[in-house]
C-alpha cells in the first residue's frame, strides 16, 4: 500500500493511460479524484470497487478559472491533494505548412496550458502540506520531434521543461515534479491509426511490442510514492527502448 491515505488528483483519466494510473494509485491505497470532459460515473464505479474513495469531475483541464474552482473542491472533497498527475491531451496532427491556428493553439492549449492550470492551483496546497508529487504526461516526441505532430510535440517538449522547473522552484518546499514519456502505449487513441502505421511503429521498438497503460501507470506509481523521494526533475522514457 504505497499511496495508504494519499490524495491523487488525475487530469483525463476517463479512459486510456489516465483511467490506468487511478486505479493502480487505487490499488495501492489512494483516495482518487479525476477530470474529463465530462463525469465518468463507470471509471468512478471502477476506483470504488479498490475500497477507496473516488469522484470524477467534470472540467476543461485548458480553462484557467475552471482549474481553479475544480482543484478547490477537491480539495473541500478530500482534504488534501499529495500526487498531481497531468494526463489530460489531444492530438491534431498535420504537418507544419498546413497546420491552422486552431490545431496549434488547442493543442498547446489542452496538452501544455492545462498543465501549468492545475500545477498552479496545487502548488499553494502541497506549499502547506509541506510536500508532494507532480507528474507531467509526456511523450517520446517531446524528446526526439515527430514529423506531423509539430504541435503536440512542442506541447509534450513544454511539459518536460515545466516539471523541470518546478522540480528547481519546488523543491525547497518539500514538492518534486517529474515527467514521463510513453513511447508507443496501445490505447484507443493509437488504435486509429493505419495497420501499416502501426507495423512500422513496431519495427523501431527493440521489445518488438506495443506498451500497455499499465506499464506506464507502474512508473507513474513510482514517482508518485516515496519510492522517488529523492528523484526529482527528470523524464523516464517508457518506450520498450525504442529511443535508446
Amino acid at each position: 500500500m504505497l499511496l495508504q491515505g494519499k490524495t491523487a488528483l488525475i487530469t483525463g483519466a476517463a479512459r486510456g493511460i489516465g483511467r490506468a494510473i487511478a486505479l493502480r494509485f487505487a490499488a495501492e491505497g489512494a483516495n482518487i479524484a479525476f477530470t474529463d470532459l465530462a463525469v465518468c460515473e463507470e471509471t468512478q464505479a471502477e476506483i470504488e470497487a479498490l475500497g477507496v474513495k473516488a469522484k470524477s469531475y467534470a472540467s476543461n483541464a485548458a480553462d484557467f478559472a475552471q482549474t481553479e474552482a475544480v482543484v478547490a473542491q477537491v480539495k473541500e472533497d478530500f482534504g488534501s491533494i499529495d500526487i498531481l498527475v497531468n494526463n489530460a491531451g489531444i492530438t491534431k496532427d498535420g504537418l507544419m505548412l498546413r497546420m491552422s491556428e486552431a490545431q496549434w493553439d488547442a493543442v498547446i492549449g489542452v496538452n501544455l496550458k492545462s498543465a501549468f492550470n492545475f500545477i498552479h492551483a496545487c502548488v499553494p496546497i502541497m506549499m502547506r502540506q509541506r510536500g508532494g508529487s507532480i507528474i507531467n504526461m509526456a511523450s517520446v516526441v517531446g524528446v526526439h520531434g515527430n514529423a506531423g505532430q509539430a504541435n503536440y510535440a512542442a506541447s509534450k517538449a513544454g511539459m518536460i521543461a515545466l516539471a523541470k522547473s518546478v522540480a528547481m522552484e519546488m523543491g525547497p518546499k518539500g514538492i518534486r515534479a517529474n515527467a514521463i514519456a510513453p513511447g508507443f502505449i496501445e490505447t484507443p487513441m493509437t488504435e486509429k491509426l493505419p495497420e501499416a502505421v502501426r507495423e512500422e511503429w513496431m519495427k523501431k521498438i527493440p521489445v518488438r511490442r506495443g506498451g500497455k497503460p499499465e506499464d506506464v501507470a507502474d512508473v507513474a506509481l513510482f514517482l508518485a510514492s516515496d519510492l522517488s523521494s529523492y528523484v526529482s526533475g527528470q523524464v523516464i522514457q517508457v518506450d520498450g527502448g525504442m529511443n535508446t
